[in-house]
């Protein structure tokens, strides 16, 4: 799965903010939410397929926590989209300013 469809899901996102606190076990975050444990240990694993997270055995516990490079790869790409939305934005605004001025100069 791909790192933007596994986020796409609001409960995931809400796992990866819970996780960027530090590494938790599977039961532990389960804890935080309303839904079965079952339900969010298919949500991690999700996350998990998409890199997004790692995980590590500690005896019979599964711990969770926020995978960077996956988190880059997404940061990356965006970074790669905003900046030129926003100078499509910038440049949308200037004219208009540049309409306002001209409207303004012939009244």
């Amino acid at each position: 799965m791909e790192p933007f469809e596994a986020i796409a899901q609001p409960k995931r996102r809400e796992i990866l903010r819970l996780l960027a606190g530090g590494e938790l076990s599977a039961g532990e975050v389960a804890a935080r939410f309303t839904v079965t444990q079952p339900a969010i240990s298919q949500h991690l694993t999700v996350l998990k397929q998409a890199g997004l997270v790692s995980e590590r055995r500690d005896g019979t516990r599964r711990l969770y926590s926020v995978r960077p490079e996956g988190l880059a790869d997404l940061h990356g790409f965006l970074a790669d989209i905003v900046p030129a939305r926003l100078e499509r934005l910038k440049q949308a605004v200037e004219e208009e300013e540049r309409s306002n001025v001209r409207r303004a100069s012939r009244n």
